[in-house]
């Protein structure tokens, strides 16, 4: 009789527990590099500078190509923090659910209950970096007088922290951390039904069923996310007005008056420039984290 091979032990060691995170970050801030000018976009759009084409045209001409840009470093600086924290957080919560679950293939709540907590962890971590960045693409719409003129993203949290207290990097968490739960949970589940849609049920090659996969991720996680973002944005950008008062008292106020005012359409301002701008980020997020795993493994790390 053979003797039975013992089971192979999970590998040991601080990259193992790193790479994750590293691999999250990294495909988070290339992805982001391609993205930013749309979102720089969305971002006008959500401050009624006017439609897309509009915005386009008026920064160009007011502005010139590197405001497309304005904020990279805060972009960046988000990306390194909130994406390496919700893809390897992810990782780590999927791997154990898997033990607990004798390696069967997760049923969709609990993958959509992963990306919850996730999305919760990497919000809660990234969120000083979203402050800042959201403030820097904002202060070109602010009347000369009131802009605050970061130049960077660490400028601006010293400036930030400086000025406001440390707790103010947090400001605006509540609805970040909310914003982020909604978009994983879409995200997330709607990926892994839409793969096995697209590679069992239609036969597609693995390079159509990333990009329909994505796509329809990143459509759900935008229908998902996006009044929680717009209310995130309106936090984020008020300034008081001549007496000290600020326009909301909070998430839950700013929801209120903009339903009261605009309607339940008003959560969904630039929607379109917005599901753009998610779905090829979810999709280039997936091929560079793809492609950075294929290197690690051509190279034996």
């Amino acid at each position: 009789m053979g003797e039975e091979k013992p089971k192979a032990s999970p590998p040991t060691g601080v990259w193992p527990t790193v790479k994750p995170f590293v691999n999250g970050g990294a495909s988070g801030m290339l992805a982001t590099c391609v993205i930013q000018p749309i979102d720089m976009i969305k971002v006008r759009i959500q401050l009624g500078q006017g439609s897309a084409t509009e915005v386009t045209k008026a920064m160009l001409k007011n502005e010139g190509v590197g405001a497309f840009y304005k904020g990279l470093t805060a972009g960046l600086l988000r990306q390194a923090t909130y994406t390496t924290a919700r893809l390897g957080s992810f990782k780590m919560l999927t791997n154990k659910a898997l033990e607990a679950n004798d390696n069967k293939p997760l049923p969709l709540y609990q993958k959509a209950l992963c990306g919850l907590t996730a999305g919760a962890i990497g919000a809660s971590v990234g969120s000083p970096a979203d402050l800042a960045l959201i403030r820097m693409q904002a202060d070109a719409t602010l009347p000369v007088a009131q802009r605050r003129n970061y130049t960077n993203a660490f400028h601006a949290l010293y400036r930030i922290v400086a000025d406001e207290g440390v707790l103010a990097l947090w400001k605006g968490a509540g609805p970040t951390v909310v914003r982020a739960m909604a978009l994983n949970m879409g995200m997330l589940a709607s990926y892994d039904q839409s793969v096995e849609f697209f590679r069992d049920s239609l036969g597609l090659g693995e390079a159509a069923t990333v990009v329909g996969a994505s796509s329809v991720s990143g459509f759900f996680a935008s229908a998902c996310s996006l009044p929680f973002d717009y209310v995130k944005t309106q936090i984020q950008k008020m300034q008081p007005d001549a007496e000290g008062k600020l326009p909301y008292t909070g998430s839950l106020d700013c929801a209120m008056k903009t339903l009261k005012s605009g309607g339940p359409f008003k959560f969904y301002t630039g929607f379109p420039v917005y599901c753009v701008r998610i779905a090829p980020h979810v999709m280039m997020t997936w091929i560079f984290l793809n492609q950075i795993q294929k290197v690690e493994q051509n190279v034996g790390l």
